[in-house]
């Protein structure tokens, strides 16, 4: 009878040496050799802050421009955009145009 309890108490602590060498496998997976594993999902993460306070400039950025839109434009602004963009210029001026190197 001793040996059968001897055997029992050699199962369990083998079955228990098991579980635990299986549960160390398996977190060493997930913490290395996953797909998501923790050196990705801390990359991951810091992206998203990264692209999140992107995202909150470029809307203010838009509810700035979005305001200046409701206002419309100034005479000045008219002015200035097409003497830049379209190359206008007054009755009486003559416009020499710069070439860059």
């Amino acid at each position: 009878m001793a040996l059968a309890d001897r055997l029992k108490d050699i199962y369990k602590r083998f079955s228990r040496a098991v579980i635990i060498a299986g549960g160390i496998a398996v977190l060493i997976w997930f913490v290395f050799f996953d797909s998501y594993n923790l050196l990705a999902r801390i990359e991951l993460h810091s992206e998203k802050r990264v692209l999140t306070s992107q995202n909150e400039h470029i809307r203010a950025e838009i509810t700035r421009l979005e305001e200046r839109l409701k206002r419309g434009l100034s005479d000045e602004d008219v002015e200035r955009i097409s003497r830049e963009e379209y190359g206008m210029s007054r009755v009486d001026e003559t416009v020499y145009p710069v070439v860059g190197e």
